[in-house]
C-alpha cells in the first residue's frame, strides 16, 4: 500500500513539474507576443483593415450558423470551454496524439491574432493569457465581430468580406442561410472545405453546420430541410 501511495505521489509531482513547465513557456509566448504589439493596437490594427466589417453589417444566418457549428456555449463561457476541452483531451488520448484542441472562438481569434497553427500545450496556453484579456476588456460582440474578420475562408480570402465578395459576388449582410451554412463550415479546415477545391466536402460540411443549428435550436426542421438540397 505504501509503495503505490509512493508512486501516486511521485507521479503527481512529475505531472505538476510538467505543468509548470508547459505553463512558464505558454506565459513566455505570450509576453513575447504582446511586447512587440498590444492587444489593444493588435485590434485597432485588424479594424483598420479595408475589409473590415462591423457585426450589424454580417449577416445573422452566418453569425448564427459560425457560433453553431465553432463555439456553441460561446455566449455562455468566459472564454474557455471546459466541456469541450475535457472532450478534445478525451479525443486525443485516445489517439495518441494532439489532434482536437477544443478551441473557443475566442481562443482561436488569439491564435489568429498572434499565433501559429502549430498545435502544441505551450501555444493553448499563451492563447489562455491573451483570452483573459480579450474577454475582460471586450464584449462577445466585439470577439465575435474580431474573429469572423480574421479567419481564413481558403482560396486566400481572409474575413468574411473576402470570402462573400470572392465566393458569391455579394456583400456580408446580403448572405443567405445557404451561403451562410456553407461559408461557416470552412474554416475547421479551409485546405479540406475551400469551396473550389472540394465542393463536395464542402457540401457535406454544410449540412453538418445545418445539423448543428437544428441541435441547437437555431434553425427548426422544416427550415433547415428549405435549404438542404439547394444547389447553385
Amino acid at each position: 500500500m505504501k509503495i503505490i501511495r509512493n508512486i501516486f505521489i511521485f507521479i503527481l509531482i512529475i505531472l505538476i513539474v510538467l505543468v509548470s513547465i508547459v505553463t512558464y513557456k505558454g506565459y513566455t509566448l505570450y509576453t513575447d507576443a504582446v511586447s512587440k504589439i498590444s492587444i489593444e493596437d493588435k485590434i485597432k490594427e485588424i479594424q483598420s483593415d479595408e475589409n473590415y466589417v462591423k457585426l450589424d453589417d454580417i449577416s445573422k444566418d452566418f453569425q448564427n450558423a459560425v457560433v453553431s457549428v465553432e463555439d456553441r456555449r460561446f455566449y455562455k463561457h468566459s472564454g474557455f470551454d471546459f466541456i469541450s476541452f475535457c472532450r478534445a483531451m478525451a479525443y486525443n488520448l485516445f489517439e495518441g496524439k494532439l489532434g482536437q484542441g477544443g478551441s473557443t472562438i475566442s481562443q482561436q481569434l488569439a491564435r489568429n491574432m498572434y499565433f501559429t497553427q502549430e498545435k502544441n500545450y505551450s501555444r493553448k496556453i499563451a492563447e489562455l493569457f491573451v483570452v483573459y484579456k480579450l474577454e475582460k476588456d471586450y464584449s462577445k460582440d466585439d470577439i465575435l465581430e474580431l474573429y469572423i474578420n480574421t479567419i481564413y475562408f481558403g482560396d486566400g480570402y481572409y474575413g468574411i468580406k473576402e470570402a462573400s465578395n470572392g465566393y458569391f459576388s455579394k456583400e456580408p449582410n446580403e448572405l443567405n442561410l445557404y451561403e451562410s451554412s456553407l461559408l461557416a463550415g470552412i474554416p475547421n479546415a479551409p485546405s479540406v472545405y475551400a469551396l473550389t477545391n472540394n465542393p463536395d466536402l464542402a457540401e457535406q460540411r454544410r449540412q453538418h453546420v445545418l445539423d448543428t443549428m437544428v441541435r441547437e435550436g437555431i434553425l427548426t426542421e422544416e427550415q433547415a430541410n428549405e435549404v438542404r438540397n439547394v444547389t447553385e
